[in-house]
């Protein structure tokens, strides 16, 4: 197993990319736009955040949906258009709610396990991304919030991941720009943000002088695996095109159920969209007063980074509606007023708005590692921690490609004779 297709230009295609060209594999990235990190990787909220490891299957992310049902500026909003992958995705959501405990735990650990390899990578190939090694500060409005997030703390704990309760007094001087109320708050220190395109695009470039290929404008339409290889179609500006690879690895986000389909496997991915505005500091006071440590509301469910000198993203929100794109004034609009609401100072007279699809697994946890047909990987389903995981799954993934070409080679090779 040399050739290795990869399905993908995001965060997790990329890393894939580099990861499996650094093992010496010859490596093919197919993405369907014209550059990488152009969907989901493109404005997400930009942090590295161990800290935000929680998975959602918990009985009180039920009832804040029913009770948020009829409100279209929601945090957490579900249409109520039913659709046989909807109601079987929350099905399997429900499920896993037993698994609450254990799967924080297991994402804290993968997040920590990330987060070097990530440094490593991006100090090895000198790519810069606004990097804020500066921690994250979760902000907490009422005792109960406060409560649930000391639970919260001792999982994260037991997954390597040390956060630690602050009083308000506290939170204005790890964040002295912060303004308003709070009960108290959780800050993990270890934590960062940056900015995932800006990241996505250099270790693209890198993985390019590693000698993997990456072709744009491929969509690809059609997958099949055989014994020996996995053939992989595309449609291009004059017609369609079929090569054949050693293996096929699955970084597609939202789509990878319908390409998994294709070759036997169920991978019931949801696409979870959220929405982001980043605002532009255009004056001396906006970039005196936005903060420069990367934040999370958690009453709302947003998230705040500082990108460099003169941006702030602010991102959030989770809307259940299928695989629509649109952006919408409504759900826009708790973002530009969160700043206004906490950071006063900062003018949101200049914003660039965005939405993209969270791939996002009943129970939060990625897809990673072989699919039933030989030669079939899997690198996806991340929601809203992609950003986060990336690196270690790459890594994770890259082993698992590489364990198979061993495999292999150990099988063809046969015993060994003596003379």
């Amino acid at each position: 197993m040399k050739t290795i297709a990869i399905i993908g230009g995001g965060v997790t295609g990329v890393t894939t990319a580099y990861a499996l060209a650094k093992r010496g594999f010859a490596v093919t990235l197919l993405e369907r736009h014209r550059y990488v990190a152009m969907e989901t990787s493109y404005a997400n909220g930009g942090q590295l955040s161990a800290s935000h490891a929680e998975v959602w299957n918990h009985r009180a992310t039920i009832a804040k949906a029913l009770q948020w049902m009829l409100r279209s500026d929601a945090p957490l909003l579900v249409h109520l258009h039913p659709t046989w992958h909807k109601l079987s995705w929350f099905g399997e959501f429900i499920g896993a709610m037993p698994h609450y405990h254990d799967n924080t735990i297991a994402l804290a650990r993968m997040a920590v396990a990330a987060r070097e390899h990530l440094f490593q990578w991006a100090g090895d190939e000198g790519i810069q991304f606004d990097l804020k090694r500066q921690g994250i500060l979760h902000l907490h409005r009422d005792r109960a919030e406060f409560e649930h997030a000391l639970a919260v703390s001792k999982l994260l704990a037991r997954g390597g991941v040390p956060r630690r309760a602050v009083t308000p007094e506290e939170m204005r001087a790890i964040e002295p720009a912060l303004r308003g109320q709070y009960y108290g708050g959780h800050y993990t220190e270890s934590d960062s943000s940056g900015d995932i395109h800006k990241f996505t695009t250099g270790l693209a470039q890198a993985a390019q002088r590693l000698g993997a290929q990456l072709r744009f404008n491929q969509q690809v339409v059609q997958l099949s695996a055989g014994d020996h290889c996995v053939s992989v179609t595309v449609l291009q500006d004059d017609g369609a095109d079929t090569t054949d690879y050693d293996g096929v690895v699955i970084c597609a986000g939202a789509a990878s159920r319908a390409l998994a389909a294709q070759v036997g496997d169920d991978v019931n991915v949801y696409p979870v969209k959220g929405y982001s505005v980043t605002v532009h500091l255009e004056d001396a006071a906006s970039r005196a007063a936005a903060p420069q440590v990367s934040l999370v509301d958690d009453t709302v469910k947003l998230v705040s980074s500082r990108l460099g000198e003169d941006r702030l993203r602010v991102a959030g929100t989770a809307e259940f509606h299928g695989f629509n794109r649109d952006i919408r004034a409504d759900r826009i609009a708790p973002l530009t007023d969160w700043v206004q609401q906490n950071f006063p100072d900062v003018s949101t007279r200049s914003i660039t708005p965005w939405a993209g699809l969270r791939p996002m697994m009943p129970d939060l946890m990625p897809r990673v590692g072989r699919g039933k047909a030989p030669g079939v990987f899997y690198n996806t389903g991340h929601g809203h921690l992609g950003w986060t995981l990336c690196a270690a799954t790459a890594d994770m993934v890259a082993a698992s490609v590489a364990a198979a070409r061993d495999s292999v080679l150990q099988r063809t090779a046969g015993p060994l004779k003596l003379a």
